[in-house]
């Protein structure tokens, strides 16, 4: 990497000295988002997938083009892409409606909450498992984004499209390889999201009928 372990905490004790009061509320809207779903279910489809767009656009531009880019000029990536995603999950679930996300009791359901929950404790996560604050992870960055889109996909409604589930898997395996080389444990559950989203993006692929040709 061309960056090192302390160099990777100075970028999020930047982000969070310079952002803090914005994460703070992107995590009340977040918390927020989620309890709608529980009660509301389908009709709360809309706001949520135009949360997860905030979402993407500010770890893109507040995160990786703001910060991650003075450690990491790869980060200029991360930030098209992050913005990509953003632009999908408007295009998607905003614009033409099709992310239903759903509340239910099945498999999917339950291991898409397990995933909001863990992405809204992601920063408690991360202070119980050494991290110091302000050099810790907190919210509004990409690991904890990417754990909570995993688990409202994981709550849609099939068809999951796919062009809205590749970035956030790439970015879980990606994201991911943080728990081995920069020593963050709270990140071992993208991999998790990965495996789950992915396996959920085949079985919707393979249920999906195709259409009918002449």
């Amino acid at each position: 990497m061309p960056f090192t372990h302390e160099q990777f905490l100075d970028v999020f004790a930047r982000y969070n000295v310079a952002l803090w009061p914005a994460a703070a509320a992107l995590w009340l809207a977040s918390a927020a988002a989620f309890i709608w779903l529980l009660r509301a279910g389908r009709s709360a489809a809309r706001p949520i997938a135009a949360l997860l767009a905030v979402h993407w656009a500010w770890a893109g531009i507040a995160y990786h083009a703001a910060f991650f880019t003075r450690i990491n000029p790869s980060a200029w990536l991360f930030a098209a892409l992050f913005l990509i995603e953003a632009v999908l999950l408007v295009s998607f679930g905003v614009v033409r409606a099709r992310l239903r996300f759903s509340r239910g009791a099945s498999l999917r359901h339950l291991l898409g909450f397990g995933f909001i929950g863990y992405g809204l404790l992601y920063p408690a996560i991360g202070l119980a498992a050494g991290q110091v604050f302000p050099r810790a992870a907190t919210f509004g960055v990409p690991c904890p984004t990417t754990l909570l889109t995993a688990g409202f996909l994981l709550t849609l409604e099939p068809p999951l499209p796919r062009v809205v589930a590749i970035i956030p898997i790439l970015w879980a395996l990606v994201g991911g390889s943080a728990a081995l080389l920069l020593r963050v444990p709270a990140d071992w559950a993208l991999f998790a999201a990965a495996v789950a989203l992915g396996v959920n993006l085949a079985r919707s692929a393979a249920n999906t009928p195709e259409p009918a040709r002449l």
